[in-house]
């Protein structure tokens, strides 16, 4: 059954590769791989370019950089894994002892009467004595049907499965206290666009004001523009408060309280775009993303559980001596004709157990299949999550340079109307049209940015984080 586990791993891994190969399982189309720089920071892809353990190093931000630091030594999530990984290795630890010998010691001191209708027990025909009976028990069971390897062997696999875990959760939350930082540091860009939205629009207000006062307009148009700062200052409080909220997800990450406001603060302009990404061959991400690590130990593990279920079948041999004395007074212990030794040798083959033993491997196996369909379905995944943010960032540089361009023409088109407006060659709609267009451009133009950074941020993620590069996860 492990030759087989062994054998699904190699299609698996050749298949990916040959289909990379024959451009049948490309992650993305190759007219992404080209340079692309509209409306921000350049970048492109490197194929087979190593991932940096401290990756998020990338993106040239100290307050980021030191609030990641501090959460990977004090996540609760992050301590939790850890302490799971040293369980799993202890576990293996105590299964191994199992090939060796047991030995233990015992002593016991025992007051008796015999009845006086019975033999004597001892030589001297007392019928009250004590017993000291000091002795030393060994026992060893011979792995003849790997019932112990193949335990081993699954605890085994059990311990790479929370060593990965431990990656996994290293690597989401690095991940997500990154994508929080952007995300805090796209509600500051929409709160100071929105803010500057107020002040247009209560400028405007005042100018209104005044030309209503000279007759130049109605009091319809100045309701309107009322209504219109009304409304986006009604945008505003919903921002602080996702912004409160994000800054105590960040603390909680950093595993403190709420309470505990962090002295980090994350602007867009703090952040510097990675301008080199790497992208790996679907094999070299089958080996570097920890859930698929974990679906394929889970899957070894399923497989040495049929050779355990398959070795409770089968005879079980054991070889048990005892050594040691036994006197009627302390002090004659040890001492000449009141030794005792004994040797022996069993085995116990099952026979009937009302079908429990065969279920139980049949069990196994079906337990093996769907290790096995899993494992499959998180390498697919895997290259979804890959696929999806490649193509992703395709689009966020796309956008990003529209967003760009809509908002300068619609910041020169409300200057324009403005003027237009003052000199008295534009009407009040023209004026609402174009701060509703700026408006909506302004803040267009925060998320794409943000949007291009976090998707940078999930294609490390989706890499597998470098976590192999780390020195504070262990590598077996």
């Amino acid at each position: 059954m492990r030759r087989r586990y062994r054998e699904r791993l190699i299609v698996v891994k050749a298949h990916v590769d040959i289909g990379a190969a024959n451009g049948q399982h490309r992650l993305v189309d190759d007219d992404f791989w080209r340079m692309f720089s509209d409306g921000g920071e350049a970048q492109h892809l490197v194929d087979g370019r190593d991932i940096p353990g401290e990756w998020w190093t990338l993106f040239h931000s100290k307050p980021l950089n030191d609030l990641i630091e501090r959460s990977l030594k004090a996540n609760p999530d992050l301590k939790a894994a850890q302490a799971a990984l040293l369980v799993a290795r202890e576990n293996v630890l105590a299964q191994r002892g199992a090939y060796y010998p047991s030995v233990s010691g015992s002593f016991s001191a025992t007051r008796a009467k015999t009845s006086s209708d019975l033999s004597p027990v001892t030589n001297t025909s007392a019928l009250y004595y004590s017993l000291y009976t000091p002795q030393v028990s060994v026992s060893f069971v011979p792995d003849v049907f790997g019932l112990n390897r193949r335990t081993v062997e699954s605890l085994q696999a059990q311990e790479q499965q929370a060593r990965f875990a431990l990656a996994a959760t290293h690597i989401t939350l690095s991940s997500n206290i990154a994508a929080a930082a952007i995300q805090e540091a796209s509600l500051r860009g929409q709160i100071a666009a929105t803010r500057e939205l107020i002040t247009i629009n209560t400028n405007m207000l005042q100018i209104l004001r005044n030309q209503y006062a000279k007759g130049y307009v109605s009091q319809l148009d100045v309701a309107a523009q009322e209504s219109q700062l009304a409304q986006v200052a009604a945008t505003l409080p919903p921002l602080l408060k996702q912004l409160a909220q994000q800054r105590d997800l960040l603390a909680v990450l950093s595993g403190g309280f709420p309470s505990q406001d962090l002295t980090e603060k994350f602007e867009l302009s703090s952040l510097q775009l990675p301008q080199e990404l790497p992208v790996s061959l679907p094999s070299q991400l089958v080996e570097q993303r920890p859930d698929v690590r974990q679906a394929e130990e889970s899957l070894h593990s399923a497989s040495a559980q049929i050779g355990i279920a398959r070795a409770n079948r089968l005879p079980n041999f054991a070889l048990t001596g005892d050594v040691g004395s036994m006197a009627l007074a302390a002090s004659n212990m040890f001492a000449a004709g009141t030794g005792f030794r004994d040797i022996g040798a069993s085995v116990t083959q099952p026979i009937f157990q009302g079908g429990t033993l065969l279920h139980r491997e049949r069990a196994a196996r079906a337990a093996y299949t769907q290790a096995d369909e899993q494992y499959r379905s998180t390498v697919l995944t895997a290259f979804q999550n890959v696929a999806d943010t490649l193509n992703a960032l395709q689009q966020d540089a796309d956008a990003l340079k529209a967003a760009a361009a809509a908002k300068d023409a619609a910041s020169v088109t409300l200057d324009l109307t403005k003027k237009q407006l003052e000199s008295g060659y534009a009407n009040y709609l023209a004026l609402l049209s174009a701060e509703q267009a700026y408006q909506q451009a302004l803040l267009n133009l925060v998320q794409a940015q943000s949007n291009r950074y976090a998707d940078t941020a999930a294609l490390f993620q989706a890499l597998g984080g470098g976590w192999w590069n780390r020195t504070d996860i262990p590598k077996s």
